[in-house]
Order: structure tokens, then C-alpha cells, then sequence
């Protein structure tokens, strides 16, 4: 990397060079350890910097909810870019800087995966919620890290596992799973670290609005020995192998799980959401609780004929389906609109589904983060 380019929401600024932002702002709760910036205002308008000074042209670019098209920023004499965005959308955002066409992460930012790749994320609070928060006074499950050998693609593979609080001491208790399954682009730490899968559920089973359940998270990406990772079909071909061949038999030999249908569910966003209903509504001897957010078909649904047809007997379907859960968010436009169509031909061919909208948001985690809370306690109940 060249020394003049050196992104970054300072952690310091020289007095010559203090930057404009809104008063009462207060630092990201992603930012690093002692970094200023980025700055969230009252309005959740967010102040971000960069170091470039012998940059031409520097743009700050992102998740929808944060800036719709690229923002040009302003460089003052000292070499420092800066811009201030409109109000942002709550929830988490994806956001980088364009330093003359070279796309670069800010060095005061923590890193999540997403866009394949280590990308900086920005927190920005929506207020009066808490439902995903880290609440000192519940009592929290762990996330452990499954690595395990898969046969199918290969190569080593790694799921986050949650388990519910108490797990370890009652040693007697079996528990019902959620495959939870995260979008393209992303990977087995994003319904975790992005999502807050973990503290989602430690809240809905504190306030006793979910049933204790075991929460898989796997990568969606799995290829056959040879396959290209290129080709996304390719990249994800032998996924439905690896989910009914190797990883739910290891969670059931691992863990103390509830083996029968009716104890097991998956649900998925974007990418995820079309894997889960594929592999699902294939397998209705496996799962019996089905969700998919933001992701059913854009186009050509039929109640008929779609997914070979298991639709078209409504009341075999609705006996034997403990729950089918569709959700989008309302800034999702097509999503929107091609989940909202699914849920009307469902209805309309008298297949029982349940549709959720969440207000204001786009293809972004508010969105699944919402669906989650709500498709979660839902789950396992008589």
C-alpha cells in the first residue's frame, strides 16, 4: 500500500485540522478502541474521515441504509477527507472509502465479512431497542465453533453453534435446532457478529417469548472437489449434500438434540432464503418449520407448479409444515414486491403461511435482524 494512502477515521486530530460534525455526535460503538471517528449524530447522520493526501478524488461508499449512491468527500489543507451523510437507516451498515478507484477499509473501523470480503461495518442505533443488545442482566448462551472434516467438498469446514443458557447444566435436556443460514457474500461469523443471532435469542427466552432451542451456523458456500467457486451455482452446488449428509447428523451426534422433524427448522436471507426453501420443501421429512427472508422467487411463482409441485395438495402440505414464514423489508423494492406475491398465491391456493414486512429497511441486517425476533418465537411451539 502506498504511504500516502492511509484510510482512516483518525483517532486524533491536529487542532488545525479539527473536523465538522454535528454537536453532541459521539463515536460509532464499531469503531476501535479510542477512535473518534466515525461520529453518529442525534439525527444518526454520520461524520466519517479519511487520510489521503495526495488522493484526487476520495468517495465514501456502502451499505443503502447509509448512502444510496457514493458520496464525494472534501479534503482541507491538511490531506483529511471528510463528509457528512444524510440521516442513516438504523441497524448495520457496510461502508468503505473509493480512494481514486482503489477500494479501501477504514483502519479505525472493526471488520466483518461481508461483499466477500473483511469489509468495515458501522452500528447506528435505533432508538428504544434493545432486542439485539448484549444485556448484562440475562443470562447469555455460547457460541462454539464446530470444525469438522466434510467428506463431500473435501475440505474443512467450521459452524457456529449456539446453545442455550443452561445447556451445560441440565444435562438431561434435549433441544430442538435452527439451521440459520446467512446471504451471499457472507459467511458462517455473520449471523453472529453482523446479526446478533446469539443475543437475539439470550433476550426472546429471558422475556419467555421462544423456546430454547440449539441455533446451527454454517456457510452456505460448499463446492464439490473441482467445482468453481467462481460460478455461484458452482460455489454452492454441494451445499444440500453437506446439510443432510454431514452437518445435521453431526449436530444430532454432538449435541443433545431433538431428532424428529418437528424439532427441526432452517431459515435463511437472500442466498440463504432460496437455499432453505430449495432444500426444504424437498425434504419435508427433515424440517417441518420453514423460513425465508428476503429471498422467495423474484418472478414466475405458481402455487401449482413451483418447487415441484409440493404446494398443490394445500392440505397435506398445511399437515404436515408446522410453520412456512416469508418476510422483506419494505425498502427492498422487487424483494418486496416477489415476497408479497408468493404470500397472495399461497393464500389464494389455501396453503397456510405467515408474511412479515419490516418497516423503513432495505436488503440490509435491520431487516433480518427484525425477521429473526419475530421467526424465532415462533418456532417449536405446540
Amino acid at each position: 500500500m502506498n504511504a500516502w494512502i492511509c484510510c482512516s477515521l483518525l483517532f486524533f486530530v491536529l487542532a488545525a485540522a479539527r473536523p465538522v460534525f454535528a454537536a453532541n455526535s459521539v463515536p460509532a460503538s464499531t469503531n476501535l478502541p479510542g477512535a473518534e471517528f466515525p461520529r453518529v449524530g442525534p439525527d444518526l447522520s454520520v461524520t466519517v474521515r479519511c487520510k489521503a493526501r495526495e488522493a484526487k478524488s476520495v468517495k465514501l461508499e456502502g451499505g443503502a441504509g447509509l448512502v444510496k449512491a457514493p458520496l464525494d468527500m472534501v479534503k482541507n489543507p491538511d490531506g483529511i477527507w471528510s463528509v457528512t451523510t444524510p440521516p442513516a437507516v438504523p441497524g448495520f451498515h457496510y461502508y468503505w472509502f473509493n480512494v481514486d478507484g482503489v477500494r479501501m477499509n477504514d483502519d479505525a473501523s472493526r471488520l466483518f465479512f461481508g461483499w466477500s470480503r473483511d469489509t468495515s461495518g458501522i452500528e447506528i442505533p435505533e432508538a428504544g431497542v434493545d432486542f439485539y443488545d448484549a444485556k448484562p442482566n440475562v443470562p447469555h448462551g455460547q457460541v462454539r465453533m464446530q470444525w469438522y472434516l466434510s467428506k463431500v467438498t473435501g475440505g474443512l469446514r467450521r459452524a457456529h453453534v449456539y446453545t442455550p443458557p443452561g445447556y451445560d447444566a441440565e444435562a438431561q435436556a434435549r433441544y430442538p435446532v435452527l439451521y440459520l443460514l446467512h446471504g451471499a457474500g457472507e459467511n458462517e461469523r455473520s449471523w453472529i457478529e453482523q446479526g446478533r443471532a446469539n443475543f437475539i435469542l439470550d433476550n426472546l427466552l429471558a422475556a419467555g417469548k421462544a423456546k430454547p432451542m440449539i441455533v446451527v451456523v454454517d456457510s452456505g458456500y460448499a463446492s464439490f472437489p473441482g467445482g468453481s467457486n467462481k460460478d455461484r451455482n458452482g460455489a454452492t452446488a454441494a451445499f444440500e449434500d453437506v446439510m443432510l449428509k454431514e452437518l445435521i447428523p453431526l449436530v444430532d451426534s454432538t449435541y443433545r438434540t431433538k431428532t424428529a422433524r418437528e424439532s427441526r427448522a432452517m431459515a435463511g436471507l437472500s442466498m440463504g432464503s432460496g437455499q432453505t426453501l430449495a432444500i426444504t420443501l424437498k425434504h419435508l421429512d427433515t424440517f417441518a418449520w420453514i423460513g425465508a427472508m428476503s429471498g422467495p422467487p423474484r418472478q414466475g411463482f405458481d402455487a401449482a407448479t413451483s418447487y415441484d409441485g409440493v404446494f398443490k395438495d394445500a392440505a397435506a402440505f398445511n399437515a404436515k409444515v408446522k410453520l412456512l414464514w416469508l418476510g422483506a423489508g419494505t425498502a427492498e423494492d422487487r424483494i418486496h414486491a416477489s415476497t408479497v406475491a408468493m404470500h397472495e398465491a399461497l393464500d389464494k391456493a389455501g396453503v397456510t403461511n405467515v408474511f412479515y414486512s419490516s418497516p423503513g429497511t432495505d436488503h440490509e441486517w435491520q431487516t433480518w435482524r427484525r425477521s429473526l425476533l419475530e421467526f424465532a418465537g415462533r418456532l417449536f411451539r405446540e
